[in-house]
């Protein structure tokens, strides 16, 4: 039973080579960064013993302590270059992880997508559509059939322009007086006997398009 229990398997750890190498990094520049606060007071204490030396006449040991503070002020220097280093190398590493999580997901989108394709491929849809045209046209025999193996069929196009064109020559035919017929001296045409005629034949041209 105790061999069961103390056979746990550890978790697997998500920390990666990389981020302890971006960790151990900026421990380092963290550690940089007290070394020139600690280098920063140093100068401003001896720059204080340097003054009191000249104010008490010991010329040289205020010499000898702007030398040092002269030192440190190149070391100073030094430390800001290398904290340059640090974080342009931070940047760099986590800028390289970001890149591989862009490729990865890059490769995971490629291959689920090729998945779907070889799901579907194309003769697959050529083959659906080409089952589905049988299939309309098997239903369309199956209602033709039904209906006593007699098809609906489309009116003619021009026998409906003709009719049309007939339903307008009489309406406007029935509008035309009666033209009286005498040797005696014909009243004048109104003229919306001549605006009906006008349309009567507008109909027949439009028909005879």
């Amino acid at each position: 039973m105790g061999g069961l229990f103390s056979s746990k398997k550890k978790p697997v750890s998500r920390v990666t080579e990389q981020d302890k190498a971006v960790l151990k990094l900026k421990q380092t520049r963290d550690k940089l960064k007290q070394y020139q606060k600690k280098i920063a007071l140093n100068q401003e204490k001896e720059r204080t013993l340097a003054k009191q030396c000249l104010d008490q006449g010991r010329k040289d040991k205020a010499l000898r302590l702007l030398k040092k503070k002269k030192f440190q002020d190149g070391l100073l220097e030094k430390t800001d270059g290398q904290l340059d280093n640090l974080e342009k190398l931070v940047q760099d590493i986590e800028f390289a992880q970001v890149e591989i999580q862009v490729v990865e997901g890059l490769k995971g989108g490629n291959e689920a997508l090729d998945a779907l394709h070889q799901i579907m491929s194309l003769d697959d849809v050529e083959k659906i559509m080409g089952d589905t045209e049988d299939a309309i046209a098997y239903q369309r025999e199956i209602d033709d059939l039904l209906a006593g193996g007699v098809g609906v069929q489309q009116p003619d196009e021009d026998e409906l322009l003709a009719e049309l064109g007939q339903i307008l020559a009489t309406e406007v035919e029935d509008q035309l007086p009666d033209v009286p017929v005498s040797d005696m001296d014909l009243p004048e045409a109104p003229s919306h006997e001549l605006e009906n005629k006008s349309k009567a034949q507008e109909a027949r041209t439009l028909v005879a398009s």
